[in-house]
């Protein structure tokens, strides 16, 4: 089982929190954050870097089921 990270660079501030966060999930490229890899082992971290961004540019989903952010 894997998740898969993207980052909407339509919402996303670029604000760096989730690569100061998570730097082995995230990365700031240019004027975005970006998903170091797309998919990763299920990481209870992923889930709190898109919980704490402040733009909800992060999505982290599961067989195509959105699990993150958390409500």
């Amino acid at each position: 089982m894997t998740w898969q990270l993207r980052v909407d660079k339509t919402l996303c501030g670029a604000t760096g929190m989730c690569a100061a966060l998570t730097p082995e999930l995230f990365e700031l490229r240019d004027a975005y954050a970006e998903p170091v890899r797309s998919e990763i082992e299920p990481d209870e971290l992923a889930l709190d870097a898109a919980d704490q961004c402040p733009m909800q540019a992060i999505l982290v989903t599961e067989n195509g089921k959105e699990i993150g952010p958390r409500p």
